[in-house]
């Protein structure tokens, strides 16, 4: 690709096939990495770098921000703009977005600390302790109306939104549902906690936070660094298709989070709350 084409979602590809050595078309799924700035009193200013799949990079930016703790309310995210500098190509201006944050914001003091580096397997946040959310004025997540059998059932109802999995097979989906179990938005990426940050910048950025009675399907394992983004938006479950890890369970049952995993063709594994004891 050159510095002039646009970025995509996906990309169409020649290949191989091994067992008949026919050359066909393949569509495989777009990664390319996304800068985060935040505007300061010295000027732009890096805040993140993180591989993503193009799409939503607004939302995917303002939910970073909102998920990390860097703002304080939904007022201290003033905007967030692709970038303007005429300097760089189409392609880089694509791949950076600006966030300009109130004065006093935890965004501001972060960039001037240290940056954040994300991958698109896991995140690297800056919260790693359960402390860390209480630390940041987390509470208990409200408990949602949804019966376990209908929280269980929302992978399959989000599943026909995942409309790049389709045409490429290779990438992670997060779905919104409503207090009733209506399905909201879908978002997908090459990384989990990006699909979940892309819910989380819709929410903010729709004045949506915090999400009280809302539930959240993923189409990938239930890791803590989904919980705590889920409990920082006041989402009240979260439905996962694989595993959830030891410190997503302790973090969901702290914070009366209901995490379901395996999650599939209607029935899953509850992990929080914990059972009842017989």
């Amino acid at each position: 690709m050159t510095s002039d084409e646009p970025v995509s979602a996906t990309q169409r590809l020649r290949v191989r096939k091994t067992s008949s050595d026919a050359v066909i078309n393949d569509c495989v799924v777009g990664e390319e990495p996304l800068e985060i700035r935040v505007e300061t009193a010295e000027g732009k200013q890096q805040l993140a770098i993180t591989m993503r799949t193009p799409g939503a990079d607004l939302e995917l930016a303002a939910g970073f921000l909102w998920s990390e703790g860097l703002l304080r309310d939904r007022d201290d995210l003033v905007a967030i703009t692709s970038c303007k500098d005429v300097e760089l190509s189409p392609r880089e201006r694509e791949n950076i977005v600006v966030a300009h944050v109130r004065e006093g914001a935890p965004a501001i003091d972060r960039v001037m600390d240290r940056r954040f580096t994300i991958s698109s397997a896991c995140g690297v946040c800056g919260s790693t302790q359960i402390d860390d959310l209480r630390h940041r004025g987390c509470n208990d997540v409200q408990p949602v109306k949804l019966t376990d059998e209908q929280l269980a059932g929302l992978p399959e109802a989000m599943r026909p939104r995942q409309k790049i999995f389709d045409k490429t097979g290779g990438l992670h989906a997060a779905g919104l549902f409503d207090p009733n179990g209506k399905l909201v938005v879908v978002r997908e990426d090459v990384g989990r906690h990006n699909a979940v940050d892309k819910i989380v910048g819709y929410a903010l950025m729709n004045n949506l936070i915090p999400l009280h009675g809302y539930s959240l399907a993923i189409s990938g394992r239930g890791g803590y660094e989904i919980i705590q983004k889920a409990v920082s938006s006041g989402i009240g479950a979260i439905v996962a298709v694989s595993a959830p890890t030891s410190l997503a369970v302790e973090t969901a049952r702290e914070f009366n989070l209901t995490l379901f995993g395996f999650a599939r063709n209607g029935s899953a594994t509850k992990y929080s709350p914990a059972p009842v004891q017989d």
